[in-house]
């Protein structure tokens, strides 16, 4: 596998809940997986979220919570959408339907949408582990974009405390699509 060593993406802005923007051009050996630092994915405990759904079920034995149908998500300016959504607990951390659970990870499936500001990425699935601090979203066609700057792949990890990031094209390679005019306005 190939690797950009030192492909320096940046971000503009707060990432929906993540993206990738470089600030070098790429070489011709152009990368299996790409590096980047990302700024701004970061959960907010001030701020108040907005969840929808058509169906919520609380199994609070079973330290979960299971949003079906339509799921949006709002904390802020970043916006979650997809078809499910899992909201697991750790035991002993208070209950969802008290309000006062401490989330231990959430998994997303069905067409993900995660957009903060202009920035957005899609995928198949996604999981945060609220504990390790990591975002993964997997898909066939990973894609994150701002305006025109768009980024391919198949797979996205993310350290949410370092804002390191790395999408990985599994078996492929990374597609990266660069706007030269969104470099000289941010």
């Amino acid at each position: 596998m190939s690797a950009i060593s030192a492909l320096s993406l940046r971000l503009a802005g707060t990432v929906i809940l993540l993206s990738l923007f470089a600030t070098v051009p790429l070489s011709s050996a152009a990368a299996q997986a790409a590096t980047s630092k990302m700024k701004g994915l970061e959960l907010s405990n001030d701020e108040p979220i907005q969840i929808e759904s058509d169906k919520l079920e609380i199994k609070d034995p079973e330290s979960k919570a299971i949003f079906t149908g339509n799921v949006k998500v709002v904390q802020g300016t970043t916006t979650l959408q997809a078809g499910n959504m899992v909201v697991f607990y750790k035991k002993g951390g208070g209950s969802i339907s008290g309000g006062n659970a401490d989330i231990d990870r959430i998994e997303v499936s069905q067409k993900v949408f995660l957009q903060s500001g202009t920035q957005q990425a899609t995928a198949d699935t996604g999981v945060f582990d609220m504990t390790a601090q990591t975002l993964v979203l997997k898909g066939k066609q990973v894609v994150l974009s701002e305006g025109k700057n768009v980024f391919t792949g198949c797979q996205l990890n993310v350290q949410m405390e370092t804002g390191e990031a790395q999408l990985e094209a599994c078996g492929g390679r990374v597609q990266i699509q660069l706007d030269p005019k969104s470099q000289k306005t941010n």
